[in-house]
């Protein structure tokens, strides 16, 4: 559903060791970077629409997060776990464990981390184990 999203951190520094080893361990690359700026994905194109996109800007630090959280496609459950391992090694917090989340649907595997900005972020697989 979604081509690209936008987010801000207030310490892109902190935001890159964060977001380089989670998206590393999802198999997303890192595809741009300055002072004020990260890219992830691959943008869209004409010959490529599936695609996906994430910068990621500094700007002012956030206020209430509780409701605002994005989730990213993970390829199998491994990915879910490396995911929320990478993501706590590099400065993000434990927003909830690596497991399966029937309550969505039998085979949500998925993990949750705040960045270090406070922005709530998930890995989620939908497949079932070996398929």
């Amino acid at each position: 559903m979604l081509d690209h999203v936008s987010i801000t951190v207030p310490d892109i520094a902190a935001a890159a060791r964060f977001y380089d080893a989670v998206m590393a361990a999802l198999g997303v690359p890192a595809v741009g970077r300055d002072e004020a700026w990260l890219g992830y994905g691959l943008r869209c194109d004409g010959a490529n629409p599936g695609r996906s996109y994430l910068s990621i800007r500094a700007g002012a630090a956030l206020g209430d997060t509780t409701g605002r959280h994005w989730c990213f496609k993970a390829p199998d459950r491994g990915a879910v776990d490396r995911f929320w391992q990478a993501g706590l090694a590099a400065g993000g917090t434990d927003d909830g464990a690596p497991g399966l989340r029937p309550h969505y649907h039998p085979d949500y595997y998925a993990a949750f981390l705040r960045d270090p900005g406070g922005n709530r972020v998930e890995a989620v697989c939908h497949a079932r184990p070996g398929a």
